[in-house]
């Protein structure tokens, strides 16, 4: 069966020895994994790739240019009313689509209508709602949602640990390609030591089981699949927090070019889900979601006295003025004012 995103794909001539060429959506897919892009940039840009053929009644993007890449980003900030950063989004796709993928350089999208980027301050909630919420989330996602707001990691550095990952004796956790395709580290609480390593014998329990059956094999970045022939069976790389049921991975086995049954990590949406419904059942009057763990573990450490640089390093700031935004909560008031009305 055809897919829509293959049906949107401008068909290619052929190639070499009269085969027929990749479709350019294949072309792009495959550009991003050579470069081992994320399953799900890869994703997000195949798909604002074919908006884009779409939008334009499925023209071959070779023959567009900017003029045609500015109206569908101006048409996605002023009819669809998009937000900045998915704006940016789409913008970054299809260029990587025409400078990467088709060695096309386009000019600087000058008349791009820009869509408004709100500066809003992070939702922090404080020591009791925590406490409240975190008392409401039971099993595995319960076990999640603690240790973003003992780590400050965002919640795909959290899905993503592998179990070589988890320093027990060094009391941290290494954080592998996080945002920015950088490395930190992290501190790993007290509290949760006990319950990681419950969690690990789950998951081991779990992975010898997978290879009983003849799977046991997970997805491993870049080309060490290829470099250790039986890495991606071993315990060390297997994930944390895996999923409860097996799926076929998208993406062709490294050494044999096969789509594998794996097990992958637990998936976002479980835990986006069950941080909302704790929330409503703690009675808490914000916007919550996994990443407010994440601002109100860097506000708390401000707050303890904690300096802002320490601070920096564990959220994996590029810059301290992305950091800074958390001192907000360190006044007491409006910017620190006494109100005249108090000094009555």
């Amino acid at each position: 069966m055809t897919s829509s995103s293959d049906r949107a794909a401008p068909t290619a001539s052929a190639g070499p020895g009269g085969a027929p060429a990749p479709k350019l959506l294949d072309r792009l897919r495959d550009h991003l994994r050579t470069r081992h892009y994320s399953i799900r940039t890869e994703t997000a840009y195949v798909d604002w790739a074919r908006r884009f053929i779409l939008f334009h009644g499925k023209r071959h993007p070779q023959e567009m240019g900017a003029a045609e890449v500015e109206a569908f980003l101006t048409h996605l900030a002023v009819q669809r009313q998009v937000s900045a950063s998915t704006q940016n989004q789409a913008k970054a796709a299809i260029l990587y689509l025409y400078k990467q993928v088709l060695g096309v350089d386009l000019p600087w999208l000058e008349d791009v209508v820009q869509a408004k980027t709100p500066r809003r301050l992070p939702v922090v909630l404080t020591a009791t709602e925590v406490r409240t919420l975190l008392l409401h989330m039971q099993g595995t996602t319960g076990l999640i949602a603690q240790l973003l707001y003992g780590t400050g990691m965002r919640l795909l550095e959290a899905l993503r640990l592998r179990v070589k990952d988890v320093e027990f004796a060094r009391r941290e956790i290494v954080i592998r390609e996080g945002k920015g395709n950088k490395d930190r580290i992290t501190v790993l609480p007290e509290n949760l030591i006990g319950p990681l390593q419950q969690q690990l014998q789950k998951a081991r329990a779990l992975h010898e089981k997978d290879v009983e059956a003849g799977f046991g094999r997970v997805h491993l970045p870049h080309a060490l699949a290829v470099k250790y022939a039986q890495a991606d069976r071993s315990w060390a790389w297997q994930w944390v927090f895996p999923s409860p049921v097996r799926s076929v991975d998208p993406r062709p086995d490294a050494v044999t070019g096969a789509l594998l049954e794996r097990r992958h990590h637990v998936y976002p949406e479980s835990v986006q889900r069950a941080v909302r419904e704790a929330a409503k059942l703690a009675q808490i009057d914000k916007p919550v979601s996994p990443h407010v763990l994440r601002h109100s573990f860097a506000t708390h450490l401000l707050q303890a006295g904690y300096d802002i640089r320490t601070v920096q390093e564990l959220l994996g700031h590029a810059d301290v003025s992305t950091t800074m935004i958390y001192t907000h909560v360190l006044n007491k008031g409006g910017r620190g004012v006494l109100s005249p009305l108090d000094a009555l």
